[in-house]
């Protein structure tokens, strides 16, 4: 962290090779839109750079990056609901993901995911999937400890009524 914060290329390089692809699945699962995830992990890497020089060193940097990103996927997702968008993937337009793409959970659950709010579908992925604390994700994203529990709750409990719908009896 230092040296990329001293100019280093190499520890550049190294901060992304360490960090892409967990913020890259963060934000596939919460936009539901790999071109879109993409572009956001991109972005959040480009503003994560520009604002290292005044990062403490002492903190993690995964929890900030990521931080970075779900607030960047959070607000493309609401963008994208208000404007009744669905993404290239919905609308049948891309191919399937590669191994490497392809989200940790099994499309049943990446699809119950895309059913949930931004706001409860990031708390549930940063929890579950990127096994962040509680206290953890409400620092990143500004909220009381309570408000994640919440959310974390109100997701569980739709995520379980959508995929138990979802298989045949």
């Amino acid at each position: 962290m230092r040296a990329a914060q001293q100019g280093s290329e190499a520890a550049v390089e190294e901060l992304f090779a360490r960090h892409w692809s967990s913020a890259y699945r963060a934000a596939l699962l919460v936009t539901g839109d790999r071109a879109a995830a993409e572009d956001i992990a991109q972005e959040a890497f480009l503003s994560a750079l520009r604002a290292l020089p005044s990062f403490d060193a002492r903190r993690p940097l995964r929890p900030w990056l990521h931080r970075i990103v779900v607030n960047r996927a959070i607000d493309f997702a609401r963008a994208r609901t208000l404007r009744n968008e669905v993404g290239a993937d919905a609308a049948g337009e891309a191919q399937a993901p590669s191994a490497a793409e392809r989200p940790a959970v099994g499309d049943d659950v990446a699809a119950a995911l895309l059913t949930l709010g931004p706001e409860q579908r990031a708390v549930v992925v940063l929890r579950y999937l990127l096994e962040f604390t509680p206290g953890e994700i409400g620092a990143m994203l500004g909220l009381p400890r309570g408000t994640v529990n919440s959310r974390l709750r109100r997701g569980l409990d739709a995520l379980g009524a959508t995929i138990g719908e979802e298989r045949p009896r």
